[in-house]
């Protein structure tokens, strides 16, 4: 086995001089050599080498090199390494924005990835959009991750991979505005009616079934919902605050609390476990639910050649175990799914008893696989949008101040966004007035 390299600099002697040099390997596994100035062992030799050792220990992923050398893709490799350490949760697992960095360097890869980083300028990063735009992002998609092709480049010129006049070039590049441009614009994030949630619910397991009873109870963002343990909970008083570990703002060190009231109490009751920090909303005591309930209405004996080859067909450690909470993208594919039972499409749009997937698909023309999207479209809804009809419905019953609070928003202008207004009394006033 190859002995592993030293990420640290060692300082040694270059024999032919007598001068002292430093070598190392970073974190991308790039072996580097330098000469200090100075004899091996003087003082001016070992302050440089303490100023390069700091250095390294403020950019441990990159290393000191010729800004005008650096590529594209050496550029782009650094800075996914340093968001890997940089994006994480409390627990050490990366947060979503390393997967959005990952997506938005694989599209400037394939374009400019042999391209000297520097070169980079305004008409390259239009020309990663305009390939954003081909893809059928949504304006707002693409705004956001052109950002994130800048933050790449503002890093880089930090870390002084490539100059700062690289990255500021970027900045004169404006974002696409509405009306202005050939990317598609998506609707505002509307409520979603009660009647509807109601038919998703029963082709919903009773953990899905939970979280979206206490969303609509909390008003909580998705994320906070699949997160929560008793441990999170204060129980001591009528209302319960629930304090999650992790939110939208936490990096930004504010807090967040949400109060949960008889309702929302009423819910969580019903997954409590004997250990305080398991996750009430948990896929594995789902699966393991469901096979029980399987296994108690099943008719046909259990042969013992059955048994047999069913444990030897188990794996004792399968690839993909069922996780021990639910994230964000499992939660909203079991409304995705539960949407595709409650409201099929019409017939001859609707796949029948006797098609398969594929075969339903072959029959379908290209008019009416456009048609079934835009069916799903219209009878789609998705997890955030509980929050929105909560929202509305606090700040028709409450008043702003009140969605506010209990939204955990520090402006009312963020909360407007989210609590739709209420028409009703806009319309009683202008009969009174207009």
């Amino acid at each position: 086995m190859a002995r592993s390299r030293n990420s640290f600099p060692s300082y040694l002697e270059h024999k032919q001089s007598g001068k002292a040099r430093a070598v190392w390997t970073d974190a991308l596994g790039i072996r580097h050599f330098r000469m200090l100035p100075g004899p091996f062992e003087s003082p001016e030799s070992k302050a440089a080498f303490s100023r390069l050792h700091l250095e390294l220990a403020t950019a441990p992923v990159v290393a000191v090199v010729d800004p005008s050398t650096v590529t594209v893709n050496e550029m782009l490799l650094a800075f996914i390494e340093h968001a890997k350490l940089h994006y994480r949760y409390p627990d050490g697992s990366n947060t979503n924005e390393v997967g959005e960095y990952k997506l938005v360097a694989r599209y400037i890869r394939e374009l400019y990835g042999d391209l000297p980083a520097h070169d980079f300028g305004p008409l390259a990063l239009k020309a990663v959009r305009q390939k954003f735009i081909a893809a059928g992002w949504a304006r707002r998609f693409i705004n956001q991750r052109v950002g994130r092709v800048r933050r790449m480049f503002k890093w880089a010129a930090g870390e002084e991979l490539i100059p700062f006049e690289a990255y500021h070039r970027l900045t004169a590049v404006t974002g696409l505005q509405i009306g202005r441009t050939t990317a598609r614009e998506t609707d505002p994030v509307a409520p979603v009616a009660d009647a509807v949630v109601d038919a998703t619910l029963p082709y919903l397991n009773r953990y899905i079934r939970g979280l979206v009873e206490f969303q609509r109870h909390t008003g909580c963002r998705p994320g906070e919902a699949v997160l929560i343990r008793r441990a999170d909970i204060d129980t001591s008083g009528s209302v319960w605050l629930y304090r999650p570990a992790v939110h939208k703002n936490s990096w930004r060190g504010k807090s967040r609390v949400i109060a949960i009231g008889p309702r929302g109490q009423d819910v969580l009751h019903k997954f409590f476990t004997p250990n305080l920090d398991d996750y009430l909303f948990c896929p594995r005591r789902a699966v393991d639910e469901l096979r029980a309930e399987r296994s108690a209405k099943r008719v046909t004996p259990r042969f013992p050649s059955h048994m047999k080859r069913n444990a030897k067909k188990r794996k004792e450690e399968p690839k993909y175990p069922p996780a021990d909470r639910y994230d964000r993208l499992s939660y909203g594919l079991a409304i995705s799914r539960a949407c595709e039972r409650a409201f099929p499409p019409p017939a001859p749009l609707a796949q029948r008893d006797d098609e398969t997937r594929a075969q339903w698909t072959e029959r379908l023309t290209m008019k009416q696989q456009a048609e079934v999207k835009a069916w799903r479209r219209a009878h789609r809804w998705h997890p955030n949008q509980l929050r929105h009809s909560f929202a509305t419905r606090v700040r028709k019953e409450h008043g702003l101040e009140a969605a506010q609070v209990l939204l955990g928003h520090s402006r009312a202008d963020v909360t407007q966004i989210y609590a739709e207004r209420n028409e009703e009394l806009a319309g009683s006033v202008a009969a009174r007035i207009g």
